[in-house]
């Protein structure tokens, strides 16, 4: 298993911006392909960002134009900007790793999950 921790959630009002973090151990974000995936509470998890090794990012149609996930190769981390943020932004975040094929905004393509970080937007 790899441990992947996430940060930087919390609350905000609405057109606010967050900036989510994801650090690990014993995993380089650099030699594959990583994700960022939310859940509200009664919904299933669904794909937010995705990034590859050579850098080129797919977003769900929910954060184009407001969210930017993005890699820093010397820190290992794997963050996710958040901008105009809506109350249907809320829920908890996760950032994925080890993928294994497939679409790459797909929970199913994917070993390795942090515990996830809350986001709540207040209107």
């Amino acid at each position: 298993q790899v441990p992947l921790v996430e940060s930087g959630g919390g609350s905000v009002q609405a057109g606010g911006s967050l900036t989510l973090s994801c650090a690990t151990s014993g995993y380089d974000f650099s030699t594959s392909l990583a994700g960022w995936f939310r859940q509200a509470p009664g919904k299933e998890r669904e794909g937010v960002a995705r990034i590859t090794s050579s850098g080129d990012t797919r977003y769900a149609d929910s954060g184009k134009g407001r969210f930017t996930i993005s890699r820093d190769n010397a820190k290992n981390t794997l963050s996710l900007q958040m901008n105009n943020l809506k109350p249907e932004d809320t829920a908890m975040y996760y950032c994925a790793a080890g993928f294994r094929g497939g679409d790459a905004l797909d929970p199913s393509s994917y070993r390795y999950w942090g515990q996830g970080t809350q986001v709540t937007v207040s209107s």
